[in-house]
């Protein structure tokens, strides 16, 4: 039932850690997810340093879906979109042939508070990897939910348990939002090939086995899973149909080596317009590590 379990692991990114799940080593992908990362936890102080804000920065090839469970992020981009992003709202902005983005923490950094979220990049198909880059977001009202026997549910993006949300995708996939009091049980249906479940907090049993917080569970296609919380849980479930092989270097994600390589030809030289609200300062493109030095 379960192929492979990934353990996050955690990454300090000046001041805020985030646990990294995808990419892996033994899994690149699960459907078209391509990158997952849970912000946090962590509370910050009033004032904190400008630091943890992640200055503009470009994708392709890609959208990002950015999913709160607490706090509050300001996202702008190249589209000409400032957009506040608060818990159980869905910001799915498509990178495409090319945008650039920000993310600040100037409410947290003003009030202080809880920082608590995911952010997922899901791959583009081939034929949609040189789209115009686009945003869109979606308030908590727009979501189809579900509540019986101690579990809530919210369908985030796609298709599953026969309901569809309206977030603008571009290929079939799945990703919900559960949270389960203790003793509840869920199941997982099989209907997607590619599937996991990542634990956000608490303790879940599957097959027997107890996983706790920062644990993904990718499983075996053709069989339901059957979830019982073992506390207090929230779990994020996620897969869909596979797009194919990607490549992945920094923020850019395609299919060609060469697109890749241009993309950060075009970074380097300043060709990616800057978001309008925030053009001042940007990410350097890293610098490839220095060859080992002969013995």
């Amino acid at each position: 039932m379960i192929d492979l379990v990934i353990d996050q692991r955690r990454r300090d990114l000046g001041g805020f850690e985030v646990g990294r799940v995808l990419p892996f080593a033994r899994r690149r992908m699960v459907g078209p997810f391509i990158f997952f990362d849970h912000m946090g936890p962590k509370t910050f102080e009033p004032g904190f340093g400008r630091e943890v804000d992640v200055r503009p920065h470009p994708h392709i090839g890609l959208s990002t879906l950015t999913y709160l469970f607490e706090g509050e992020i300001t996202h702008r981009d190249s589209v000409g979109v400032t957009q506040p992003i608060h818990p159980g709202e869905v910001n799915w902005m498509t990178a495409g042939a090319g945008v650039t983005h920000s993310e600040r923490f100037e409410t947290l950094r003003r009030t202080g508070g809880r920082m608590n979220g995911i952010q997922a990049w899901i791959a583009l198909p081939t034929e949609d990897e040189e789209t115009a880059p686009s945003f869109d977001h979606y308030a908590p009202s727009d979501l189809p939910t579900y509540e019986s026997g101690g579990l809530w549910a919210r369908l985030i993006a796609g298709q599953a348990f026969g309901a569809s949300a309206p977030v603008r995708t571009y290929s079939p996939l799945f990703y919900v939002h559960w949270r389960m009091r203790p003793g509840a049980q869920a199941d997982l249906p099989a209907e997607y090939p590619e599937r996991a479940a990542y634990v956000a907090q608490g303790i879940v049993e599957v097959d027997g086995r107890q996983y706790r917080e920062g644990q993904m569970l990718v499983f075996l296609p053709g069989q339901a899973v059957r979830f019982t919380a073992v506390s207090d849980a929230v779990v994020m479930l996620l897969g869909g149909e596979p797009v194919g092989p990607r490549f992945i270097e920094w923020n850019f994600v395609s299919s060609s080596k060469d697109r890749l390589e241009q993309a950060k030809a075009d970074w380097r030289a300043g060709r990616m317009k800057l978001p309008d609200a925030d053009d001042q300062e940007f990410i350097p493109l890293p610098e490839p590590p220095a060859p080992a030095s002969p013995l």
